[in-house]
C-alpha cells in the first residue's frame, strides 16, 4: 500500500536577527532533516520534549510552513507545487486539530458557521444541504443537531474539541494532523476525545499524524512511533516494538519519565542531567550526547545516522554501529 503522506528530509531554519536594521546573526535550527511516511488508516505518533520541532513538522506537512529543503509528498505529489483549485483540494484532503479548543474557534460563529466553513470554502454544500451535512457531522463525534446553533462559549472543553474535529473532518480528509489534541484538557475527559479519533479512523481509514510530548498517549493512538530531539528523528518502531525494547537512551529515559500508577511497582529512576541545548548552538556530534548516561568519545565527534538495528526499528545511535 503506497504512502498517503511521505515527508522526505524536511529542514525549517528560523533567522534570527539583531539590532536596528534586523541584521541576521544566527539560525534557530527548528527541523533539520525529518523523514517518515503516512500510510492509508495508519497512525504515526511524533513524541518528545516541548520545542524539539513537532509542531513544525505538523505545519511542513500541513503546507502553512514552506521548508528550507526537503519535500512533503501527498499520494505522489509534491505540495509546494500546488496553486489555484490543486491546492483547494489538497487542503480539503489534509486537515487539523489544533491544540487548544478554546483559541482554535472564533467565539463570535454557531457551531453551523464553524463546523460548515469548510464544505462552503470548498464548493462542497451550501444552503439547507450545508446545515444537514453539519449536524450529520456533530452526530458523528457525539454532539445533538440543536447545538448547530450554539456558540463556543456554551460547551466544555471536551465539546469544543469535537467542533474542532468534526471541522478537520466534515470534508472527507485522507489525512489528519492531531496537535497536541487533548493536552489542553481535563484528565478524565482526554480518553473519551483520544477512543472517539481512533473509531472515525477505524470507520473511515484516515490517515493520522499524531503530535504530543506524552508517550502514554502515543503509545494509546499509534501504529507507528518517531521520537524527535533537537530537531531531527532520533528513533522509529512499531508502537509495540518501541515500548518493549526502546533502542535510543533518550527514548529509554522518556519512558523512565512515565509515571507509575501502582505505588507498588515504584522505584527511583535515573532522570536526565542538564538541560536541552540550544537549538539555535547545537552540540557537536551527536545532539544528545550532552545529557546521555551512555556517551562514548565518538559521540562528541560525529552525528550518527538513522539505521535499521532490527527489522523494522531505527535508531540514530552510535552504540548501534
Amino acid at each position: 500500500m503506497g504512502a498517503v503522506v511521505e515527508a522526505q528530509n524536511l529542514i525549517k531554519h528560523f533567522p534570527i536577527r539583531s539590532g536596528f536594521l534586523g541584521r541576521r546573526v544566527a539560525y534557530l535550527k527548528a527541523v533539520d532533516g525529518v523523514s517518515f511516511s503516512v500510510e492509508r488508516g495508519e497512525t504515526l505518533g511524533l513524541v518528545g520534549e516541548s520545542g524539539c520541532g513537532k509542531t513544525t513538522v505538523g505545519h511542513l506537512v500541513l503546507n502553512l510552513l514552506t521548508p528550507d529543503r526537503g519535500s512533503v509528498r501527498f499520494k505522489g505529489v509534491d505540495v509546494r507545487h500546488l496553486r489555484g483549485k490543486a491546492l483547494r483540494a489538497l487542503r480539503r484532503n489534509i486537515q487539523v486539530v489544533f491544540q487548544d479548543p478554546h483559541s482554535s474557534l472564533d467565539p463570535r460563529m454557531l457551531v453551523k458557521k464553524t463546523v460548515g466553513a469548510p464544505l462552503a470554502v470548498n464548493r462542497l454544500a451550501r444552503g439547507a444541504e450545508l446545515v444537514q451535512r453539519v449536524k450529520a457531522m456533530l452526530a458523528e463525534v457525539g454532539l445533538n443537531e440543536e447545538h448547530v446553533y450554539r456558540y463556543p462559549h456554551e460547551f466544555s472543553g471536551g465539546q469544543r474539541q469535537r467542533i474542532g474535529i468534526a471541522r478537520a473532518l466534515i470534508t472527507g480528509p485522507e489525512f489528519v494532523v492531531f496537535d497536541e489534541p487533548t493536552s489542553a484538557l481535563d484528565v478524565s475527559v482526554q480518553a473519551q476525545i483520544l477512543n472517539l479519533v481512533k473509531e472515525l479512523q477505524r470507520r473511515h481509514g484516515y490517515a493520522y499524524l499524531f503530535i504530543s510530548h506524552d508517550l502514554g498517549v502515543v503509545k494509546h493512538m499509534s501504529h507507528r512511533i518517531a521520537v524527535m530531539y533537537l530537531g531531527i528523528i532520533v528513533e522509529t518502531a512499531a508502537s509495540d516494538s518501541l515500548f518493549a525494547a526502546p533502542l535510543h537512551p533518550y527514548t529509554r529515559a522518556l519512558m523512565n519519565a512515565l509515571p507509575e500508577p501502582d505505588p507498588a511497582r515504584r522505584t527511583m529512576r535515573a532522570l536526565l542531567a542538564g538541560d536541552v541545548p540550544s537549538p539555535v548552538h547545537l552540540p557537536p556530534g551527536c545532539r544528545f550526547h550532552p545529557r546521555c548516561p551512555e556517551v562514548q568519545g565518538i559521540c562528541t565527534q560525529r552525528a550518527p545516522e538513522l539505521r535499521e538495528v532490527k527489522p523494522g526499528h531505527r535508531a540514530a545511535c552510535h552504540l548501534y554501529r
